[in-house]
């Protein structure tokens, strides 16, 4: 069976929905209870993991899926930002976030460069590439992205440029030379399998 992931980002907490920097929170109300109502709708799973943030977990066990924690699937460390609002970031090193978002592959916060989430996101994914079958894991937004970028080879700065929502599923697909980008949609219900494409080539 050919290799594929889904990349599912995790549902709504507190910290998300007032654009904290790497907030680890559990889901919110109506996070927990989106995540419920999509249980089982990614059909025949044969592997899955999960971020080592709570929130990821979370979302995992409430999509009913038994997930293996990856440090490498966990947000990127924006080191002494972490926990702080974008507003207050922005009050207090305006010129250092201003840089860091015209400039990823700097690390101005003292934590990670998004070249570094890519590179261990890449090594994830090279991983996943010798498995069979559908690969599920529960991620974030950043880590999301940078498969992204890294599958269709972007430039850096398009990093910033992918909206990637809570819940919803990026498909990846590799005939084992390379990855391609199926799809970014929200989770919704399973649909089968199409043989061919261009991952499968």
């Amino acid at each position: 069976m050919t290799p594929r992931i889904t990349l599912i980002c995790h549902a709504t907490t507190r910290a998300l929905r007032s654009a904290t920097f790497g907030g680890d929170e559990p889901l919110d109300e109506a996070g927990r209870a989106r995540s419920q109502r999509l249980a089982g709708r990614l059909g025949a799973v044969d592997a899955c993991w999960t971020s080592p943030a709570l929130c990821a977990r979370e979302t995992a066990a409430a999509l009913g899926l038994n997930a293996t924690v990856d440090e490498r699937l966990g947000d990127c460390d924006y080191g002494r930002w972490k926990g702080l609002k974008f507003q207050q970031v922005l009050l207090r090193e305006p010129r250092k976030l201003v840089a860091w978002i015209r400039m990823p592959s700097t690390a101005p916060h003292g934590g990670e460069s998004i070249p570094q989430v890519l590179q261990r996101v890449a090594s994830w994914m090279t991983e996943r590439g010798r498995d069979r079958g559908h690969t599920v894991a529960v991620t974030h937004s950043a880590v999301i992205r940078a498969a992204v970028v890294h599958v269709i080879q972007a430039e850096l700065p398009s990093f910033w440029r992918i909206d990637i929502l809570p819940l919803s599923q990026t498909e990846l697909r590799t005939n084992g030379r390379r990855w391609v980008l199926r799809s970014i949609a929200p989770l919704s219900a399973a649909e089968p399998e199409a043989e061919g494409g261009e991952g499968t080539q």
